[in-house]
């Protein structure tokens, strides 16, 4: 399921939409980056890359709740266009889905790929040929889908991108259960952080994606983002350059978590958040296989929960929302 890379890759001379650089080319240039993978590689042989924190040794290849050891998984690498419009542009992003998960989402529409861990097994290079595929074929950046558990060999396999050509935007699409050890080695390699902010409570996150500290990680995890990138930016084509960009699914009967959510937000980052309300909720996953056992997830959100959701994101006071 893998794109077909075709063989070689050329190198190319492509700059950021704004005319820069990215920033992860000079921390290549200056050695920087091969320190941060040394870093990272070395981490994995106790495992903390993500907030499970289960200390075993994936350099060994040994696995734990995320199922990878050693090297990553990859489901699919394509030319996406069903992203926001900031990102898959005229030409599409350049998404990179990873296989496995470390939440486990009751309602997750992606169950084969998160928790079947349908894929391949790549190498640095193979990775590092993927997003240079992207890149060749026009994509306007590199959306690494569900990283949260491969951040390691992402750094390793960019150090081979970087020297074959990368030089577009990278976007680092999160469930938000990100460690902080791990968001401090993205720093300056990041251009564009899209954490979900799922649930507030958690007694929800207990029961629904299996970590009772998500929303508690999730705050952390996007402040981080937030000190790192600011508030999103696009460039003239209106394709985003650097920033942060929050994504909230609409759940059945969730308008008091998505209250809690939107004030946070704009309380804590500020009212120029970039938000996308998402109103695609539907059962799959554990919901449907477990029929009796979480049964406000069995329906879709109605038009009047989408709309009340929207309506609370603007009265808390954020303006810049995708809805």
């Amino acid at each position: 399921m893998l794109l077909d890379t075709g063989g070689s890759v050329r190198s190319w001379t492509v700059t950021r939409s704004d005319g820069h650089e990215p920033g992860y080319v000079e921390l290549w240039r200056s050695g920087a980056l091969s320190g941060r993978v040394a870093e990272a590689l070395a981490g994995l042989a106790s495992c903390t890359v993500c907030p499970r924190a289960c200390r075993v040794d994936r350099l060994a290849d040994a696995r734990k709740l995320c199922h990878t050891g050693r090297r990553a998984r990859v489901s699919a690498a394509f030319a996406h266009f069903g992203e926001e419009a900031c990102l898959r542009g005229t030409h599409g992003s350049g998404t990179i889905f990873f296989s496995w998960c470390n939440l486990r989402c009751v309602f997750c529409q992606n169950w084969e790929t998160s928790q079947v861990g349908l894929g391949d097994e790549v190498d640095a290079r193979t990775l590092a040929q993927l997003m240079l595929v992207l890149q060749a074929r026009g994509c306007h950046n590199i959306n690494l889908v569900t990283p949260e558990h491969v951040v390691p060999q992402l750094l390793e396999a960019l150090l081979h991108a970087i020297a074959g050509g990368l030089r577009l935007p990278i976007v680092y699409n999160t469930s938000g259960y990100d460690a902080h050890d791990s968001l401090r080695l993205l720093d300056g390699i990041v251009d564009v952080y899209m954490p979900d902010f799922k649930v507030w409570y958690a007694s929800t996150a207990a029961s629904w994606l299996g970590a009772k500290d998500y929303p508690e990680v999730a705050r952390t995890a996007i402040t981080e983002m937030h000190r790192q990138v600011g508030d999103l930016r696009l460039d003239a084509r209106g394709l985003a350059v650097r920033g942060l960009l929050v994504r909230h699914l609409v759940m059945p009967e969730g308008l008091q978590e998505t209250r809690a959510i939107v004030r946070w937000l704009a309380d804590t980052l500020g009212t120029d958040t970039f938000l996308n309300v998402m109103g695609q909720y539907h059962p799959d996953g554990r919901v449907l296989r477990e029929a009796n056992r979480w049964p406000s997830l069995r329906r879709l959100v109605t038009p009047a929960e989408y709309r009340d959701a929207v309506a609370a994101a603007r009265a808390a006071g954020l303006h810049r929302l995708d809805a």
